[in-house]
């Protein structure tokens, strides 16, 4: 199992630091096998997924050493990250299906004994399949899972235990510390058969025993097809964010959001706010408890952040726990805009457009800074992965300081 991940900056650089020298044909010939300790995976997803480290320094840091061909395998899995969020970005609403899906599975176990019980005994690991009990066990503990277990994890669960889709990516959802809307969903949906139309991911038990180097062998535990689910097409696609601008000279607070936790680029961009705040909508994740890893590393990551920059956020008030507290806040400061990182397609999402109701008709602008890195990519993600990766070598050009190799 990975080994305790601290939720600071500090633990993610001195994580990316060590990784960089394996990030090339070492990351390329090893990174599908699922060992005990993870040792060929970087291990940077929690901290990338709360922006805690960027997108973009964890890039800078491994092309400084490597030219892009040596590197491709890392860079795209860190762009598949980006291609999911401005997928789903332009089409929101099958964010809002899934909760839905959710939802209507949770009220099928209130009624169907059987699944309930089949559903309870996948989520503690207590299947008639050890691989999967492990998996199931190790998220648990951990909060993370290694990517090609995640695969074959939700393969199990959808064809071979035949459980609701929603119901599998909600566990993961509910404890994965790099619990991400945008890939957890689409990345389920792809299993399924949903995301790509037609196109499903079978696990098979060659495979599984072949990259977990023998630690498991389900050999005539696994179902031998995965049928497509049936699902409605995709909603058309909506224009991708572009970025909002802010008023200088207004009286400003700034809000942070677990979905960056590196807030610099508002300050480098001008930003002096004169009063600051917290929120985090993690228990927002699932209509269920939340695992209590992930509910401590980001509140945990949060006071980190506010910590590190603690020297521009002049009269923060910390992590308040709720909207009404939100309100409260910008009211009594006496602001008339709040800047908050833009919050792609999730939980915190829509608790800023909560917000922004409720503040709109006191006249309170919320605006929401979109980073340079996230507007040049996600207007590429319009079909499949595939298209949106012909387009990294000019996207990487854009990275200051690197060039296209």
């Amino acid at each position: 199992m990975l080994t305790t991940l601290p939720p600071t900056r500090t633990a993610a650089l001195e994580r990316l630091q060590a990784f960089v020298p394996k990030a090339g044909s070492a990351y390329a010939a090893k990174r599908n096998y699922d060992l005990d300790g993870h040792p060929h995976v970087s291990g940077l997803s929690p901290y990338i997924r709360h922006r805690m480290v960027t997108e973009k320094e964890v890039l800078q840091a491994v092309l400084g050493r490597y030219a892009l061909s040596t590197a491709e395998k890392f860079v795209q899995e860190v762009y598949w990250r980006t291609y999911w969020k401005g997928w789903l970005e332009m089409r929101p609403s099958v964010w809002t299906a899934y909760r839905a899906g959710v939802q209507a599975a949770l009220n099928r176990v209130q009624t169907e004994a059987g699944l309930r019980a089949a559903w309870e005994d996948a989520c503690r690991g207590e299947t008639e399949i050890d691989a999967f009990n492990h998996w199931a066990r190790e998220l648990v503990e951990t909060g993370y899972l290694h990517n090609h277990a995640r695969m074959w994890f939700a393969s199990i669960w959808i064809f071979t235990l035949r459980l609701p889709w929603e119901l599998g990516a909600d566990f993961f959802l509910r404890h994965l510390i790099d619990g991400d809307p945008a890939s957890n969903t689409l990345g389920w949906r792809w299993v399924a058969g949903l995301q790509t139309k037609g196109k499903t991911y079978l696990a098979r038990a060659s495979n599984i025993a072949r990259y977990t180097e023998g630690r498991f062998n389900p050999d005539g535990e696994l179902s031998s097809y995965a049928n497509a689910l049936e699902g409605v097409p995709h909603p058309d696609r909506l224009p991708a964010p572009i970025p909002e601008s802010w008023d200088r000279s207004a009286r400003t607070g700034l809000l942070l959001t677990e979905e960056d936790m590196s807030p610099g680029f508002i300050f480098n961009a001008g930003l002096t706010p004169v009063t600051s705040a917290a929120m985090l909508s993690t228990a927002s994740r699932s209509p269920l408890q939340i695992g209590p890893v992930v509910e401590n590393f980001t509140s945990a990551a949060m006071e980190n952040c506010l910590e590190r920059y603690s020297a521009n956020l002049s009269e923060s008030a910390g992590i308040l726990p709720g909207l009404d507290e939100v309100e409260a806040w910008a009211k009594n400061a006496g602001i008339v805009q709040i800047v908050t990182p833009y919050a792609p397609v999730g939980p915190a999402a829509e608790a800023l457009s909560d917000l922004d109701r409720r503040l709109a008709p006191k006249g309170i602008r919320l605006v929401r800074a979109l980073r340079d890195f996230d507007a040049a990519a996600w207007p590429h993600a319009t079909h499949g992965f595939f298209r949106f990766k012909e387009k990294i070598p000019s996207l990487v050009g854009q990275l200051k300081g690197l060039k296209a190799a």
